[in-house]
């Protein structure tokens, strides 16, 4: 994969209202135009919950980053939630999330799908990088932010 523009779409980044776990995920899954046009996007949620139940994906630092691989894609579809407040997420350092982001993988795609979440993962862990996220106004900044940050580091 050469970069992340066709990954994430500035329909699919939203602000979240929600600070409990399972009403944040539901609100960025419909609310986020790559997920709400899934032909069954509750039966995704379940996968997510499921997911969350066996451990939660909230990798500290105020991020958390919920994946499933799902029949319903052909693609690799990412959407990002920001919130302001924090969403109580389980996460590892038991501390707030504040980017979440939920990944929807078709099955046969594992090696792009690491690809994706290592290159996330990477980016993330700086501080000044998740702080400009949050800094962002628009959802077409945090997009633009994220496609040449993660371009490079996917090239990498």
């Amino acid at each position: 994969m050469s970069d992340f523009k066709h990954l994430l779409h500035e329909a699919d980044i939203c602000e979240l209202a929600f600070t409990s776990k399972y009403d944040a995920l539901h609100e960025l899954i419909t609310f986020a135009d790559s997920l709400t046009s899934l032909p069954d996007s509750s039966e995704f949620e379940h996968q997510i919950k499921l997911r969350e139940e066996k451990q939660s994906t909230g990798i500290g630092k105020g991020i958390a980053i919920a994946h499933a691989t799902t029949n319903q894609v052909h693609n690799i579809r990412v959407a990002l939630g920001i919130s302001k407040k924090g969403i109580d997420f389980d996460s590892i350092d038991g501390e707030p999330v504040h980017l979440l982001f939920l990944v929807a993988n078709p099955p046969d795609t594992q090696v792009e799908y690491l690809s994706v979440l290592s290159a996330l993962v990477r980016l993330l862990r700086n501080a000044q990088f998740r702080q400009s996220i949050i800094c962002c106004s628009t959802p077409q900044e945090i997009k633009t932010l994220l496609d040449s940050s993660l371009a490079y580091e996917m090239s990498a």
